[in-house]
């Protein structure tokens, strides 16, 4: 059997679940897979998802490290930031750089210091 590896899921730190739903569900326009509590009143573990892209968002502490940066090769940037841009969200309103690598990026930032980078190869 040879080797394979599948997608990596990053892990993000939250610290406020509503902060945390309007970001990720809300404003990227991702879906809640599961959730996951020791107990009613312990931290939040959940996933979400928006098409291939998966990803953990925990209060636990030791979860993640806030300021942790994710890439993700994307196509449509275009239609993502016009998406994103027409939602009006209140904490920001991304913009699209090019960049000197042959790709275009989208960068976006969570409540809790967290960046999601969008990347775009350029065509050519």
């Amino acid at each position: 059997m040879s080797i394979a590896f599948g997608p990596a899921i990053p892990t993000l730190r939250s610290f406020d679940e509503a902060k945390a739903k309007e970001f990720y569900i809300d404003f990227l326009g991702c879906t809640i897979d599961w959730e996951h509590r020791f107990e009613p009143t312990l931290p939040l573990y959940m996933q979400v998802s928006r098409g291939s892209l998966v990803l953990h968002v925990s209060e636990h502490h030791g979860d993640g490290s806030p300021g942790a940066h994710v890439s993700v090769e994307t196509t449509g940037l275009d239609e993502l930031h016009a998406e994103l841009n027409g939602k009006a969200y209140k904490y920001g309103r991304p913009g699209i750089v090019d960049r000197p690598w042959n790709a275009r990026t989208l960068k976006v930032h969570d409540p809790f210091g967290n960046q999601i980078m969008f990347n775009e190869q350029k065509a050519g």
